[in-house]
């Protein structure tokens, strides 16, 4: 039996991310940012229990990050042993796909970005982001 041989396949570049413009940064940042101000906060940030087991919600922001707009969930850490106070979990994504459209992810439990939607608008994006389950908590 003669050993495998080795073969060269052809890998093609990857096609450029498109690059976003600040106009649209700001429209994307001012609108997510509504969002969070009247629609998450006020539903999903409680008071701090007066007994705190378990992490629980202390803020929501948004950030960009390369060509991505993130949605983002503050959970402080209660307890003698924490090792840090708070921590950051992502939880939407808008990427960028040209043209003033998105396509919007969630973050499954196992850490991985799962796509529900390609090329949305902004509008339709918060949309579903409000109100979708796959992004409530």
């Amino acid at each position: 039996m003669g050993k495998k041989q080795k073969r060269w396949v052809y890998s093609p570049p990857k096609p450029a991310t498109p690059k976003v413009s600040e106009d649209l940064k700001t429209e994307v940042t001012a609108k997510a940012n509504e969002l969070i101000e009247t629609i998450l906060k006020p539903h999903y940030i409680q008071p701090p229990p007066e007994n705190p087991q378990f992490n629980y919600i202390i803020d929501f922001y948004g950030k960009w990050y390369h060509s991505s707009f993130y949605f983002c969930a503050k959970y402080c850490v209660p307890g003698p042993n924490a090792i840090v106070p708070d921590f950051e979990a992502k939880f939407a994504r808008m990427q960028y796909a040209g043209g003033n459209r998105f396509h919007l992810s969630f973050m499954r439990y196992t850490g991985q970005w799962v796509q529900l939607y390609s090329d949305l608008t902004i509008d339709e994006c918060l949309v579903a982001i409000r109100d979708e389950p796959y992004f409530a908590f």
